[in-house]
């Protein structure tokens, strides 16, 4: 999670929309018309209407999502992240095998070419991973797809579950081996695939997908081709990448990336004390960002101002984001109302009104149907973390009008 120090080419000079389209975002859009009405993204900007850029940014590296140019509400492949813990393994499409086994009364194997002949269903989620938010220089893994694939219920049925199951475990084809107990006398290496589990609920609910393709074609191999796992509303390493076998369980998985890594540590206030809770990654957490603000030009003196951004969770719809400006009361953004996906992010944007030059924060915060606020940094589901996953605090952003 390397906090790039070097500053943001945008530091010095205002970009406007219309500039940012011709240095790369209007070749990008054009590419996403297929998908039409995703290939936008925040509400048309004014003729003069420029870009101010937040201080103190770091370069966002390739494959991360660049906040101040996204353009389109489906993410490009060259803003998509991708993370592997095992490294990137080769699989050959043609000799590629799906296995589901364990538990059940029939074992299916699967070549890709039989699974692209079996119903397929789209299934639109925004991906992000556990530790994106955690530091200036990690805030850009998070995307938007169309993943296209094949629904998982029908082959767990067709499997037939053994009454026995209460566990469903997805392996991937990247191994690695790992040391259990290291610097005892117990120490033991052993060759394991990469693995996560759901429960045996979860994973027959009717949006679990094995996706073969993101926005309209084949994924490249660094996001788990040729098969992986769609979980929406799971944070990213829950949707296992480069996926060849399902195996159902009568008791729980507890691999490194389950049970011992991507584990929150979160302090609890029992009565009169914090005591510290382990719990394993699982359901993105409810979060808000803004995106970019825009300036246009001075009135008597003071700058309009407006912030642009996105909103997202485990797919509970996302009822209000508020913005706030300095210490100023909180106010209510408008929240776009196409395009809408139960798991996808929504866009909001709000007028900030007449800004006074010098230095000023912009902070947004999401609230969701069930009445949660997206915390802040002072907040106990946010200061009493001892983790740097599920980093969903309000992210303060600095700006600077002259």
């Amino acid at each position: 999670m390397k906090d790039f120090q070097t500053t943001s080419p945008y530091f010095h000079t205002p970009v406007s929309r219309r500039t940012a389209g011709k240095t790369g975002l209007a070749a990008a859009a054009l590419g996403a018309m297929k998908f039409a009405p995703y290939s936008f993204a925040f509400p048309p900007e004014a003729e003069d209407e420029v870009m101010t850029p937040f201080l103190d940014m770091p370069v966002t590296p390739p494959n991360r999502l660049d906040w101040e140019r996204l353009d389109t509400w489906l993410t490009p492949e060259d803003q998509a992240f991708n993370v592997q813990h095992y490294g990137v393994p080769e699989v050959d499409p043609d000799s590629f095998m799906l296995e589901i086994d364990g538990l059940v009364q029939k074992p299916l194997a699967l070549t890709m070419e039989e699974i692209r002949r079996l119903p397929k269903r789209d299934e639109f989620m925004t991906l992000e991973c556990s530790g994106n938010g955690s530091s200036k220089g990690f805030m850009n893994a998070v995307y938007n797809s169309k993943w296209t694939g094949t629904p998982l219920k029908p082959l767990l049925r067709q499997a037939g579950v053994d009454p026995r199951a209460i566990e469903v475990v997805f392996y991937g084809e990247d191994t690695r081996v790992e040391t259990l107990r290291p610097g005892t006398t117990r120490e033991l290496q052993v060759e394991v695939p990469f693995g996560r589990s759901l429960s045996l609920d979860d994973a027959m609910n009717e949006n679990c997908l094995l996706a073969y393709e993101r926005n309209g074609k084949p994924f490249a191999k660094r996001h788990g081709a040729p098969l992986r796992l769609i979980v929406p509303g799971w944070y990213g390493v829950a949707n296992v990448k480069w996926l060849t076998r399902i195996e159902l369980r009568d008791q729980r998985y507890m691999g490194r990336y389950m049970g011992r890594d991507y584990v929150t540590v979160r302090g609890e206030r029992w009565g009169d004390k914090v005591v510290n809770v382990e719990h394993s990654v699982g359901r993105m957490r409810l979060k808000s960002i803004v995106a970019r603000v825009t300036r246009r030009p001075a009135q008597d003196g003071k700058i309009p101002l407006k912030a642009y951004g996105a909103a997202w969770g485990d797919g509970t719809p996302i009822t209000k984001v508020q913005i706030k400006v300095d210490d100023g009361e909180w106010q209510n953004a408008v929240l776009d109302k196409e395009p809408r996906h139960k798991f996808c992010w929504v866009f909001f944007s709000i007028d900030l009104g007449l800004q006074s030059p010098g230095r000023h924060s912009v902070v947004s915060r999401a609230i969701d149907a069930n009445g949660r606020i997206q915390p802040s940094s002072e907040d106990d589901e946010i200061a009493l973390k001892q983790t740097y996953w599920e980093a969903n605090q309000q992210w303060v952003r600095e700006i600077e009008l002259t």
